[in-house]
């Protein structure tokens, strides 16, 4: 039985990309099993980032640390300049006039750090996740400095934000998946981790799935309620993520394209659950299906970018040859 388990994690590691574009459709479509679940999404939170931690190259990691030029711009780009960006074009555009739902919204959307499976999602794309991991890992500390400051241009004073209360959630997140992640590279050894790949990857698929059906609730029924508006807003959150992912292409095209494509990546994939946290759970109806039809790129754009970063990185080491 264990070694049917392992084998099949195992499978669904090789197949990640294809397993997480199944996974999302599955959590809608279990919209019961939401309200079991979204007590345990800080859990599968905690698990997603040891399992970034377990599986980074710490030599690689600080050979990045040593040369930071590049991971600052990308933190300020993604932490700063993006959320920003969609402030200025609001306030150019006149998009407040829809409403703080809305505003609230893309406030989530642009000023969230990455998901902690960001570097996750850059393994199964067969790239090294090492620079997501250290990028993802220096959003999530300055995203109480961050946050409350675009929250306050986005959406005024009345922002619900606890600089305090989040502050302490993310060092205890950090400093607790991170010390889970010594304690399994001692017990298990570093051999024993690299032959574990495929299984480390499908149990982090796994609670990907966990984290898809809890973040759920309620998008079936708007589907079904309201078809049209709902398709038009997860394709609004699609063009967002596409626009954050060129955007961050662009920007940084004078790095190799693996850690261009990297950072582009990265700063398309929001940790909008960790902000949904900061609230206390209560959105307004319409900020919450954002949330959560949010998660369909995010689960989603892996399968379907993995052609184009196929042939994106394989143009850069013709380059370099």
């Amino acid at each position: 039985m264990i070694r049917w388990c392992g084998a099949g994690l195992a499978w669904i590691g090789r197949n990640g990309t294809a397993a997480l574009a199944v996974s999302i459709f599955i959590g809608m479509a279990l919209p019961a099993l939401s309200a079991y679940l979204r007590p345990y999404l800080t859990v599968a939170v905690f698990s997603l980032l040891t399992l970034a931690f377990l599986r980074v190259d710490t030599f690689a990691i600080r050979m990045r640390l040593r040369r930071p030029t590049l991971l600052i711009a990308a933190l300020l780009w993604m932490m700063l300049g993006a959320p920003l960006l969609t402030w200025l074009l609001i306030d150019l555009s006149g998009l407040k006039a829809l409403g703080p739902d809305v505003m609230l919204a893309l406030f989530i959307a642009t000023a969230a750090p990455p998901v902690m499976a960001a570097p996750a999602f850059i393994y199964l794309l067969g790239l090294d996740g090492t620079l997501s991991l250290a990028l993802s890992v220096a959003a999530l500390i300055i995203t109480p400095l961050t946050a409350p400051f675009i929250g306050e241009l986005m959406l005024g004073p009345a922002l619900p934000l606890s600089v305090g209360g989040l502050a302490i959630q993310l060092s205890l997140l950090l400093a607790g998946a991170f010390a889970v992640s010594i304690a399994f590279r001692k017990l298990a050894g570093e051999e024993r981790l690299a032959r574990s790949s495929h299984h480390i990857s499908g149990l982090n698929v796994l609670l990907l799935l966990v984290f898809a059906i809890a973040a759920m609730d309620g998008v079936a029924a708007s589907f079904a309620a309201k078809p049209l508006f709902t398709l038009g807003l997860t394709a609004i959150t699609f063009c967002l993520a596409l626009v954050q992912i060129a955007l961050s292409l662009l920007l940084f095209s004078p790095a190799t394209r693996e850690d261009a494509y990297a950072i582009a990546h990265t700063c398309g994939t929001r940790n909008m659950g960790l902000m949904v946290a900061a609230f206390g759970g209560t959105l307004p109806e319409f900020t919450w299906l954002w949330f959560a039809v949010g998660q369909f790129p995010i689960y989603i754009l892996p399968l379907f970018l993995k052609p184009f970063v196929r042939v994106f990185c394989r143009l850069n080491v013709k380059t370099v040859t």
